[in-house]
């Protein structure tokens, strides 16, 4: 079972229990930061998502039925407040509770039911190598995203290649690509790059970031760029927990082959996974 099916699992079977994001990465035997990249590139959403609209489908099924204490329903739906659970429900169904209630119905309410465990074969990875990589100094652009946001990733490194030839102490390799730690929201950033040997004065729309030594797996990923998800699945689902490895709370680094080509998407990319 992948790490993301185990994730449906534990919410699923314990969904009226104060789950955190941390809580389910435990119980499925990863780092908070591994959980939400598997969960996400493997279903498309945020885990914590998922649980918060899980649970307020089934508070409006319960609101459905005649309920008549919301507040009780707002605390068994994780809830400290009867209004945080009306701005939630509003947030996610554009109705308030007592409308669900009155109408004795859920019909036209985008409910949220619970996910399929998956048995899709694996896509096929070489086995990684190991690296350890010094600190590095990287100029880029960073930009805020989600899994169902990285088709925009592609124009944000044409925005970026604009201030390329601004940047000084250039290091001679291709720009690389960071994809920063998930938040609890299915948040991220994504850093459009180069490396340098120091900083210098850039352009005030980019920043300068440094990553302290770390130990990688190097994976490969050798199909066109647009199916890089699958890749990414493959890694935190099912290569990492083979290994008997969980990912770092750090940025995985996506270096780009030296045949890569821009223009066809084509040419592969090596993605550096930092290891706890």
């Amino acid at each position: 079972m992948s790490i993301a099916d185990k994730a449906v699992w534990v919410i699923e079977r314990n969904s009226e229990q104060p789950l955190t994001l941390n809580a389910i990465a435990k119980a499925c035997g990863v780092s908070r930061s591994h959980l939400a990249f598997a969960f996400g590139v493997a279903k498309g959403m945020p885990v914590m998502k998922y649980l918060r609209g899980r649970r307020l489908s089934e508070a409006a099924r319960t609101l459905a039925m005649g309920a008549k204490d919301i507040l009780s329903i707002a605390l068994e739906a994780g809830y400290g407040s009867h209004e945080a659970f009306t701005r939630a429900f509003r947030e996610q169904f554009g109705v308030p509770p007592e409308s669900v209630r009155q109408r004795a119905s859920v019909d036209g309410l985008a409910l949220v039911t619970p996910m399929a465990l998956t048995a899709k074969k694996p896509v096929s990875l070489d086995p990684p190598r190991l690296e350890n990589e010094g600190s590095l100094r990287v100029v880029g652009m960073t930009e805020s995203c989600s899994f169902d946001m990285t088709v925009q990733i592609p124009a944000q490194w044409q925005r970026f290649m604009l201030y390329y030839n601004a940047i000084p102490a250039k290091l001679d390799r291709i720009p690389v690509g960071l994809a920063g730690a998930v938040d609890d929201e299915g948040r991220f950033s994504y850093t459009c790059g180069v490396e340098v040997s120091r900083f210098g004065n850039v352009p005030q729309e980019l920043l300068q970031i440094e990553l302290p030594p770390q130990c990688y797996a190097v994976f490969q990923h050798r199909h066109h760029v647009s199916t890089l998800h699958h890749t990414y699945s493959a890694i935190w689902n099912t290569a990492l927990p083979s290994m008997g490895r969980t990912s770092a709370d750090a940025p995985v680094i996506e270096r780009h082959n030296p045949q890569f080509d821009p223009r066809t998407g084509e040419g592969g990319i090596a993605l550096w996974v930092p290891l706890e």
